[in-house]
């Protein structure tokens, strides 16, 4: 069995799931159509990403890299799945606001704009530090 790396969580991003729950409240804040009516959204990716949805509409793709906004949201999350981005809610669900967030995330996940926030470090210990804990209390208690 392969140990796939954990998933990334949109939602789990600052102003993410507040945008989410707007989204859930006024459906009219996941339409990209609206985005001007809703500054937050902007701040929210620009906090995130590094740029604006306005910004990554103008950013230019790589010719081997195809948009993320023209696919169905189910679709768009198996991309996002791909790369490393979990982008659904807690029943698996892509979010509402993906629409709104997904064309930032895909550039700032291919490097072509903007950036990625960042991954605070794992404190867990690995595993060979817990044998080594566990063998040295072994060795005391002899």
């Amino acid at each position: 069995m392969t140990d796939r790396p954990k998933l990334r969580r949109l939602i789990e991003l600052p102003g993410v799931a507040d945008l989410e729950y707007k989204a859930l409240m006024k459906p009219a804040y996941a339409a990209p159509e609206n985005r001007a009516d809703y500054p937050e959204i902007d701040a929210c990716t620009k906090a995130n990403f590094g740029l604006t949805a306005d910004e990554a509409e103008a950013a230019s793709l790589p010719d081997d890299l195809d948009p993320i906004d023209h696919l169905a949201p189910r679709d768009q999350a198996a991309a996002f799945d791909a790369a490393g981005w979990d982008v659904t809610d807690d029943k698996r669900r892509p979010l509402r606001m993906l629409r709104q967030l997904a064309p930032s995330l895909w550039l700032a996940v291919h490097g072509v704009a903007g950036s990625l926030p960042h991954l605070p470090e794992d404190n867990r210990p690995s595993d060979w530090a817990s044998k080594l804990a566990a063998d040295a209390a072994k060795f005391r208690k002899r």
